[in-house]
């Protein structure tokens, strides 16, 4: 805050006054006016008042969420928190620039909310910057800042904008980045064109976006290989091929120049995603603090689980799809220590993130079947929940998020192959794994939770006390950006 200069007060204008007089009266003699005296004590008390409210009381910052607009729709504000005494300071291995982009490619879409996607309104799910509607029934939803929201799967690009907007090691010069974010709402964008039949309309957006970025010399100082986008939908959603069926993909991801540059989805594709890097579907936990964090961590560790193992999820159409899950209901419905929630039929529980969330945090193993495409959100809410997942495909975590996960999956998952003969007597083989080795799994789990969480965009300013997924990616994408960088330049040393 600017403090202006106060302008003299009529009791003080005296001093511009004051003449010699021509009399041969001492010029001192105004020392006894009762007027002046009056004026003096008044300057100095207000004097000592002006510097005990600058030094003993110094103005305090304060940060607030600046929501979406959506009209009918609650938005959350969270309360204002002081700043710390000293701000937080990034590692200095991360320096991240943010392109100003034009409206059209992110916060312009915003605009015609209710037809972002043409099987849902969005509308409510893109307040406070993403994280959708505020949740009142949860755990730790007492606290001064509520970190419970109806968090839509496929929104992981509106937060990550978010949080990078306010991140410590985000940057304005962009002489002085190693990173360039470019906050392209792709995944709202791509699912509003699912049913545009003319595949140039359904284009046109992600070749401006190339058009836009190929125009600024900060591209071509790598040619883009510092780059990066972040995505919310999964990269088959971007990577329409001419053979295969077309259900409404765009072709961002098959354009060059965007091969040049790093990709953040929520699923990549394990076979011709070389620049493609997963990170984590977005649950429903969103902490502002440390202490929200630990006191989850230390909720889920002391949490009492009667079901040895659970599943959530409906029936799928189609021969893989369908096998493996509709053997999970069937051997989960046959088994006296499993919880199914079942969520064919429209079953409200299973929009619930209360009801979710409870099966899980009540369970010690988590099935986790292969969704519409390899991965789920499933998996995050699982170990959000302390509980254990078992998958069933390599593709639905091991091939995707090497970033966020241990490089020995045993220490926190279980894996059976969908075709092979574990999968047909899932509660027998985990009924193998000693008690001892459960523990340890489970708090591995538990450990792994901050790293796999968005944190609250408010909380970017502020000592977060954490590494939330947007930390974490920012840190391995600098390094991987180094190293690419750095081999483009030996192999054009070689090629001399």
């Amino acid at each position: 805050m600017l403090l202006s200069k106060k302008q003299p007060s009529a009791a003080t204008q005296w001093i511009e006054k004051v003449k010699y007089q021509k009399n041969k009266e001492p010029y001192f003699k105004f020392l006894v006016n009762p007027h002046f005296r009056y004026a003096a004590f008044l300057f100095v008390f207000l004097s000592l008042w002006f510097l005990l409210q600058v030094f003993w009381f110094p103005p305090t910052k304060t940060t607030t969420i600046a929501a979406v607009s959506t009209a009918g729709y609650e938005v959350h504000q969270n309360i204002k928190t002081a700043a710390k005494s000293s701000p937080p300071k990034c590692n200095g291995r991360v320096s991240v620039y943010v392109y100003n982009l034009p409206a059209e490619f992110n916060r312009g879409l915003l605009d015609d909310c209710s037809h972002l996607n043409v099987y849902t309104n969005m509308c409510p799910h893109l307040a406070n910057h993403g994280l959708g509607q505020p949740l009142h029934d949860m755990d730790l939803g007492s606290s001064d800042c509520n970190p419970w929201f109806a968090t839509h799967q496929f929104i992981a690009e509106m937060i990550f904008h978010a949080r990078v907007e306010n991140h410590p090691c985000r940057t304005w010069d962009p002489a002085k980045a190693n990173l360039f974010y470019v906050p392209f709402y792709g995944g709202l964008h791509v699912s509003s064109k699912f049913r545009e039949q003319n595949h140039i309309i359904r284009d046109a957006l992600a070749v401006r976006l190339v058009d836009y970025l190929l125009d600024k010399p900060t591209w071509h100082k790598n040619n883009g290989r510092d780059h990066f986008i972040a995505l919310g939908r999964t990269s088959w959603d971007f990577m329409r091929t001419d053979s295969g069926p077309d259900f409404g993909a765009n072709c961002l991801l098959n354009l060059p120049s965007v091969k040049n540059m790093s990709v953040l989805t929520v699923e990549r594709n394990p076979w011709q995603g070389s620049n493609q890097h997963g990170i984590p579907y977005p649950s429903y936990f969103h902490p502002s603090t440390e202490d929200q964090m630990s006191t989850w961590q230390r909720m889920m560790r002391q949490s009492d689980r009667p079901y040895f193992f659970s599943f959530i999820g409906a029936p799928r159409k189609g021969l893989d799809k369908a096998a493996i899950r509709n053997e999970m209901i069937k051997q989960c419905m046959e088994s006296t220590r499993c919880k199914l929630l079942k969520c064919d039929g429209g079953n409200p529980k299973c929009y619930n993130p209360s009801e979710i969330l409870s099966v899980m945090r009540e369970s010690q193993f988590c099935l986790q079947a292969p969704g519409d495409s390899f991965t789920r959100r499933s998996t995050f809410d699982s170990i959000l929940s302390g509980c254990i997942p078992v998958f069933f495909s390599r593709h639905t975590a091991y091939t995707q998020y090497a970033w966020f996960l241990p490089a020995e999956a045993s220490k926190y998952s279980v894996y059976m192959d969908e075709n092979g003969d574990e999968s047909k007597r899932i509660e027998q083989e985990l009924l193998k794994i000693p008690n001892e080795e459960v523990e340890r799994m489970r708090a591995t789990v538990i450990d792994m939770i901050p790293r796999l969480t968005y944190a609250h965009p408010n909380a970017s300013n502020g000592d977060l006390g954490f590494e939330d997924v947007v930390d974490v990616a920012l840190e391995a994408l600098a390094q991987h950006v180094k190293n690419k960088i750095q081999d483009g330049l030996a192999a054009i040393a070689e090629s001399r």
